[in-house]
């Protein structure tokens, strides 16, 4: 290559984290970028990751990236809609078949040849199945659309974190500490396994292993998204900003209570989908001004010390809050079995904000993150190089 040849064009990826109900929010941030596209059909990221539900979402745009907005508005008709039914059962006989299986198998031993799990997750399969066609990954990958789409889940057995990806012959697959890359044609499966919650929902088998929720073991989240060749990314976390989270929006309490297992399990949640994401974020930042500080010709080859541009959107207001608002939304069978946890009063609602898929909580995080998105407006015009419009592929011929 001559010492004179233009840079090559910067990858986009995409990275959409866990979080359960949480997950809407992603959606009102991908359709203020798909207001902001000046081309309906452009496919503004060519790498897409995600992990739980976060990947449920990835593949949604995978599967349509040959028209991203139109994809984004499938997105966008199904998270309003949503009603908790869809997802798990939420009914008097499911609710207490599955508790009645989790208090067997937990403190019997009894059926020990089926997953354990508070929830039983089968109709999630059924949407997915109805509403997804994984075709249309080959289709965009084929057209150039995408360069690859990857989910992330936990192996029960081998304890690793296996991001299974699908996209271009050329990407090639990694193997780290903890966590490898291994092409795949995705399907169902693989979406169900990373967006199964450990106790809360159901381990899937893949092949000779179960599988679970891939944020469960990955301690690098963005890694995916540069092993897969982006060299930009743009986080859409489910976590609050510093002023989301400022203790001024929290009330003290007055008298001092054990904590309930609700709370307990909304922080055992956080850590789970949120502090390894804002740590890699954090440890990314800071290898970008060590990589700044070093003369381009001294970087040391494969440290991989070459800046990676990353802008991040989170919600401006504490997640948790808002679910509370919206508890009596839940199912009546399903909120009797949360009462005795505390998952139903304003203590628990960490819980509550990654199980509540119901229409009002749900359009208030896709509000949200609409609103969210478009505050950063400038920075995401800038970032995804939106301030002309995309090159023409067919040049027109002069008269």
């Amino acid at each position: 290559m001559s010492q004179f040849a233009p840079p090559s064009q910067p990858v986009t990826g995409l990275i959409l984290s866990g979080g359960g109900a949480r997950a809407a929010y992603q959606v009102g941030v991908l359709a203020a970028i798909a207001d902001l596209l000046p081309d309906a059909a452009h496919n503004p990221f060519p790498v897409i990751v995600g992990t739980s539900a976060g990947a449920i979402n990835a593949v949604g745009l995978a599967c349509g990236a040959l028209h991203f907005t139109e994809a984004v508005r499938r997105l966008t008709a199904v998270w309003q809609g949503f009603h908790t039914h869809q997802v798990y059962r939420s009914d008097w006989p499911g609710v207490l078949r599955q508790a009645s299986r989790f208090i067997g198998h937990s403190l019997l031993g009894l059926g020990g040849d089926i997953p354990v799990a508070l929830l039983d997750s089968s109709p999630l399969a059924e949407l997915l199945r109805r509403e997804l066609d994984f075709t249309g990954i080959a289709a965009a990958v084929r057209q150039r659309q995408l360069r690859a789409v990857a989910v992330t889940a936990f192996g029960y057995e081998t304890g690793q974190a296996v991001t299974f990806y699908q996209g271009r012959a050329t990407i090639d697959p990694w193997f780290r500490h903890r966590r490898v890359g291994v092409p795949t044609r995705l399907g169902l499966e693989h979406l169900l396994a990373s967006a199964s919650i450990p106790l809360i929902f159901p381990p899937v088998k893949i092949n000779r292993e179960y599988f679970g929720d891939g944020a469960v073991r990955q301690p690098a989240p963005i890694s995916p998204a540069l092993h897969l060749g982006a060299t930009r990314v743009l986080v859409v976390g489910v976590s609050g900003s510093p002023a989301a989270n400022a203790v001024e929006d929290v009330p003290r309490p007055q008298h001092v209570r054990p904590p309930s297992l609700a709370q307990i399990g909304g922080h055992m949640l956080n850590s789970t989908f949120i502090d390894s994401l804002e740590s890699d974020i954090e440890l990314l930042e800071r290898l970008n001004q060590m990589s700044r500080l070093i003369p381009p010709e001294l970087h040391p080859r494969g440290l991989g010390l070459k800046p990676v541009e990353v802008l991040v959107i989170a919600p401006s207001r504490p997640l948790d809050v808002i679910a509370a608002r919206h508890r009596r939304e839940l199912p009546r069978a399903l909120r009797l079995f949360l009462r005795g946890p505390g998952a139903t009063q304003a203590s628990g609602a960490g819980v509550l904000s990654y199980l509540l898929f119901e229409p009002g909580y749900c359009n208030e995080l896709i509000e949200l993150g609409y609103q969210d998105a478009m505050a950063q407006q400038s920075e995401l015009i800038e970032f995804l190089c939106l301030s002309s419009p995309p090159v023409p592929t067919v040049v027109p011929v002069p008269a």
